[in-house]
């Protein structure tokens, strides 16, 4: 059954029918698309725009059909164009006319926005409720490894010495944000477009603030060609998720580096691994690596969505039928990378001697010997200076800076000390990085004990 057949003497051709039709993709949201309807007649039947007892009857044809495809008796037909369409057609079938009535001032133009906004608002919180799980786990990590000591990097370079926990605090506070414009995202989302009608209202008396509280969103639309035309919601979710997983794929690729044999910071679980086909002794990091190969996916599909949206005029036009495909396919990969980083992260062994000797390695702890010339009344430019004198003393001698004799450190400058030694100590170069947001123990129990607040633990 189509819902705008009467204007037409032809059937559609078989060939524009399947191009035209969305069945096989917003299936995904019949419980919206029922209770959305379940809630408008509710209203049609309290402004009388119905009586009670047909109100009531169709809500009890809703409610069956709701039963009947979560319980697997009731098969979608693909010969009907939507989902809407399709439960329309069902309940007329099982209720007779009085179902002809559900469409009672509603267009389809509306009743598709306002599904979409509720399941995009139900996949919203599932998708920062997969992002708090990951920093439940990441907060748990970093809480065992606070004294942890590794190389800190930048240009992929060792600078100075870090903890593993400063480290992935950092991840920590990425989510942070990424929860945080998820929550914008929600709060602008969270507006009903029913009532809007096809672009121009409806002239049936609705109680439009009547249906938003039975559907629990904070507002209605305020202009009805913005109700039914506004996807602004879709994009920003989008460049939210885009940018969730370029945080995956950043930390996917530190982990790429550490389980490689040169790095050996970590060891990924078994069940998180693979093998290769012709090579006994592969351990390949491949849900590290798909999850930095999909973000692809969520970055196309935002692009896709603001092409689609660049030049079509108020208000519905069918290009917007384009934005669930790949909104739909976007969510569903955000979701599965958060869980399954998540479960890799939690099973992940990290191998502290190798983080701990290659913070030895490198110089990491060239800053901190300049510092100690500066506590000494050397100017902070030349004590740069003459730390990089030792450094390229050290390089020629293959050794590393607190491996020199003091007599070595004397004959560049005679200010050092015996005291130097304890002053370039890993952990005191860790330690005395004391103030908040840096490495120290005592700074980073601070975060932690801030971060667990913002947990509500």
């Amino acid at each position: 059954m189509k819902l705008w057949g009467g204007r037409f003497t032809k059937e559609t051709n078989r060939l524009v029918h399947n191009f035209n039709a969305s069945l096989s993709f917003d299936q995904k949201f019949y419980n919206e698309d029922i209770q959305g309807s379940i809630a408008h007649v509710t209203m049609l039947g309290k402004q009388q725009i119905i009586s009670f007892e047909e109100s009531n009857e169709i809500i009890k044809g809703l409610n069956s059909i709701l039963i009947d495809i979560e319980n697997g008796t009731l098969e979608l037909d693909e010969t009907h164009e939507d989902i809407h369409s399709f439960v329309e057609a069902t309940l007329i079938e099982r209720i007779g006319n009085v179902g002809k009535k559900l469409h009672t001032g509603r267009s389809r133009n509306d009743q598709v926005a306002l599904d979409m906004r509720m399941y995009i608002k139900n996949e919203t919180l599932e998708i920062r409720a997969c992002a708090r799980t990951l920093q439940l786990t990441l907060l748990k990590i970093i809480k065992d490894n606070i004294d942890t000591i590794m190389p800190g990097f930048t240009h992929l370079q060792k600078a100075q010495p870090i903890t593993l926990a400063h480290h992935l605090m950092s991840y920590f506070e990425m989510l942070k944000r990424d929860i945080s414009r998820l929550d914008d995202c929600f709060t602008r989302m969270n507006v009903l477009p029913l009532g809007s009608g096809a672009l121009a209202g409806t002239t049936f008396p609705l109680d439009r603030e009547y249906v938003a509280e039975l559907l629990d969103f904070d507002s209605v639309s305020l202009n009805s060609i913005d109700g039914v035309s506004d996807r602004d919601y879709l994009i920003e979710l989008l460049s939210t998720l885009s940018t969730i997983m370029m945080h995956l794929s950043r930390f996917s690729e530190e982990i790429i580096l550490w389980a490689s044999n040169e790095w050996q910071f970590i060891t990924i679980d078994d069940a998180y691994s693979t093998g290769s086909s012709i090579m006994p002794q592969k351990k390949n990091p491949d849900i590290a690596e798909l999850v930095r190969g999909k973000v692809g996916r969520v970055y196309g599909a935002l692009m896709s969505i603001l092409t689609i949206m660049k030049g079509i005029p108020l208000a519905y036009n069918k290009d917007m039928q384009e934005d669930k495909e790949l909104t739909f396919d976007a969510i569903d990969t955000v979701k599965g990378c958060l869980s399954l980083f998540n479960g890799m992260l939690d099973t992940m062994k990290f191998n502290k001697g190798n983080m701990y000797e290659s913070a030895k390695r490198g110089f990491t702890n060239a800053t901190d010997a300049a510092d100690y010339l500066v506590l000494k009344g050397i100017p902070f430019r030349d004590a740069h200076s003459i730390v990089g004198e030792l450094v390229l003393f050290c390089e020629t001698k293959g050794i590393s800076l607190d491996e020199m004799t003091l007599e070595e450190y004397k004959n560049i400058n005679p200010i050092f000390e015996q005291d130097i030694f304890h002053a370039i100590m890993l952990e005191t170069c860790v330690d005395r990085r004391n103030i908040i947001g840096a490495p120290a123990r005592q700074a980073m129990q601070k975060v932690i004990d801030i971060n667990e607040r913002y947990l509500g633990l």
